[in-house]
This record gives structure tokens, C-alpha cells and sequence, in this order.
């Protein structure tokens, strides 16, 4: 009897042992899963510094925040809502106010044609905004001022209410919304912490009707968008405390230019087939693969 009891004991302490683990914390808590999934953090890469280049890395730095224009039509101040497409366009990582990004931005101004400053400059930034505008099928479509047609709504496809902004029902061209689909889950592996937020990149708007009128800014607003094609969409890339998420209020928009997942985005979208629409972080357009 007292050998039994005794490998009863042995048994019982080895099994605490073992589970002791799964006592201390879950094992598959949503917080561990987006963990588990998220890549392991790369390398930084270093910036290089010429130092002939640091007036012009200077003038780009006070210029990110100080910088009085009106590059989209309304008045604007600071560029840093611009920052990450254009370090994208470039190929660079490093900050708007280095060298590095001066260095990268000189050779792409060489490249296109332009005087090499590596600034930030009205004509550098007018080249950039056109081709950017270039990449959007939208604009392609109405270069000669015609809008094309309103896509027929028994065509399109209804999002899941869990896809939309405060389950919202969305409505897109199946295509556009199978590429939003593979972007959202490859973002979710991708940046990290994306499966501890809710909201991380739903849809917050899709298709309207040509007839449509919404309200932004308090005006009532119809026209011709490019969200009547149905492979317009906008995403959430966050928003301001106490904004709108797609308040085009300057401070807000510079707030989800420096958010991951919209740098994720201008970096990411063109594999899935989506371009943006520089001035408004969230509004990406579906141009096919």
C-alpha cells in the first residue's frame, strides 16, 4: 500500500509539473496568436549621412511640419501627411529630415529629369503628385472630364458586417473586395499588433450610388467619386483622438500617415492591386493585379 501511495505522489507531482505553464498564463490568448504570427522585427537598416546633403536634409526637416502650401487644392501646412509614399516611391527608410532621405530623393530627382537638390521642392512634388494621380484608373477614366458610369448594384458583392466600420454593410465589385480580403489578412501577419484592434482595416466605406449625397465637414456632398466604380474603398488606418476617421483636418491626416498599418500600406498595397490617394490616407482604389 505505502509503494502505491508513494507512485501515486510521484504521479501527481510530475503532472503539476508539467501543466504548471497553463496555469501561469493562456496559450492562446488573441494578444499570444497576433504575437506567434507577427514576423520577427528586421534588421535596421542604417541611413547613409552625406554630409554635403545636411542643408538639404535640414530644409526637408523644418519643412515636414512648418511648410505653408496647397499641393491638393486646399491649404495645407507641413508635409509629413506625404512622407511615407515618397519614401516608398524613392526607396528609403530613413526619416524625411536626414541625409538619407535627401540622398534618395536626390537620385530619383536625377533620374526624373529634375535639378538634383534632394529637397522637398514645388516642382519635385508636383511630378510625384501627377504620377500619383496617374496610378489611380479613376483618374484615368475622367482625364477628358467625363465621369464613367455608376457600376451596376446587382454586380456587386456585400462585405460581412464584421468587415465594416461599426458593422457597417459595405458593398464592392467582387474583385476588389477578394484582393481587400488576401491584403487585410497578409497585413494582420504582418504588422504587429494588428490582431489586438478591431477596427484594424475595415471598411469604412465602398460603393455609393452616382445619385449619392454624404456629409463631410458638415456639407452635404454628391459628384462624381470614384466610389460609384465599386472598387473604391476607404479603409480604417485609425484616426486622431476625438476624429473622424476620415477627417481630412490636417492634424488627423498626419496622424495615420505615421501609423504602422498605413505605412504598411503605401509599402504593400500595389501587390494586391490597390493604389491610394496620397491625400487621403485612407481612400485605396482597386487597379486589378
Amino acid at each position: 500500500m505505502k509503494k502505491w501511495l508513494a507512485l501515486l505522489v510521484v504521479l501527481l507531482v510530475v503532472g503539476l509539473l508539467a501543466t504548471r505553464d497553463l496555469w501561469r498564463r493562456p496559450a492562446d490568448s488573441p494578444r499570444e496568436r497576433a504575437s506567434a504570427a507577427a514576423p520577427a522585427a528586421a534588421p535596421a537598416v542604417p541611413c547613409p549621412q552625406p554630409a554635403r546633403l545636411a542643408e538639404a536634409a535640414r530644409a526637408n526637416g523644418a519643412a515636414l511640419k512648418d511648410l505653408d502650401w496647397a499641393p491638393f487644392g486646399p491649404p495645407e501646412q507641413g508635409w509629413d501627411v506625404y512622407e511615407p509614399v515618397i519614401a516608398a516611391d524613392i526607396g528609403t527608410t530613413c526619416g524625411g529630415g536626414t541625409p538619407g532621405f535627401a540622398a534618395a530623393l536626390e537620385a530619383w530627382q536625377a533620374k526624373n529629369g529634375l535639378p538634383a537638390t534632394g529637397r522637398i521642392e514645388p516642382a519635385t512634388f508636383e511630378k510625384m503628385r501627377v504620377i500619383w494621380m496617374l496610378r489611380r484608373p479613376f483618374v484615368r477614366q475622367t482625364r477628358d472630364g467625363s465621369c464613367p458610369p455608376g457600376a451596376s448594384e446587382a454586380a456587386l458583392q456585400p462585405a460581412e458586417r464584421d468587415e465594416g466600420y461599426w458593422r457597417k454593410q459595405v458593398h464592392l465589385a467582387p474583385q476588389a473586395l477578394a484582393a481587400y480580403r488576401r491584403m487585410r489578412e497578409a497585413a494582420r501577419r504582418e504588422v504587429p499588433g494588428a490582431g489586438s484592434d478591431r477596427n484594424f482595416l475595415v471598411l469604412v466605406s465602398g460603393f455609393r450610388a452616382p445619385d449619392a449625397v454624404y456629409v463631410r465637414g458638415g456639407a452635404a456632398r454628391a459628384g462624381c467619386s470614384a466610389h460609384r466604380t465599386g472598387t473604391a474603398l476607404d479603409l480604417y488606418v485609425g484616426a486622431l483622438p476625438g476624429s473622424d476617421p476620415t477627417s481630412t483636418a490636417d492634424a488627423n491626416r498626419s496622424w495615420q500617415a505615421q501609423t504602422p498599418i498605413y505605412r504598411w500600406l503605401t509599402a504593400n498595397a500595389g501587390r494586391y492591386g490597390f493604389v491610394g490617394y496620397p491625400y487621403e490616407p485612407w481612400h485605396w482604389e482597386y487597379a486589378g493585379d
